[in-house]
């Protein structure tokens, strides 16, 4: 018990002269005005800060999300089949695909798949 707090105690001094030492040397010795002021504050933009953003675009990468994950949800079923009932294993994993199929063909017949309009 007495060695545990003696390494906990050396290891908190060590990394806190490891901290200190490394905050000393990091700083900048030279502070430039212009370097130190925000980029632009107080001129007139040369363009427009709100550019339009396609929600197109932003359905279909929220779509691959959800069918990347569900990919990483099938691909331990065939690790888990060899280890489990067959039976059950089938039934679970047949629902799970319709349900992934009902999905997609939902998202196809509204449109969110295609991406000119």
């Amino acid at each position: 018990m007495h060695s545990m707090m003696i390494m906990t105690t050396m290891t908190i001094i060590l990394s806190s002269i490891i901290m200190i030492l490394a905050t000393l040397l990091s700083k900048k010795s030279i502070e430039d005005r212009e370097k130190s002021s925000p980029f632009e504050c107080g001129f007139d933009p040369m363009s427009s800060a709100r550019l339009p953003f396609s929600l197109r675009f932003f359905l279909i990468a929220m779509i691959f999300l959800i069918f990347d994950v569900e990919i990483a949800l099938l691909l331990p079923m065939t690790i888990i089949m060899t280890s489990s009932n067959i039976k059950t294993w089938i039934i679970i994993s047949t629902i799970f695909l319709l349900i992934l199929l009902l999905g997609l063909f939902h998202e196809w017949s509204q449109g969110s798949i295609e991406w000119a309009i």
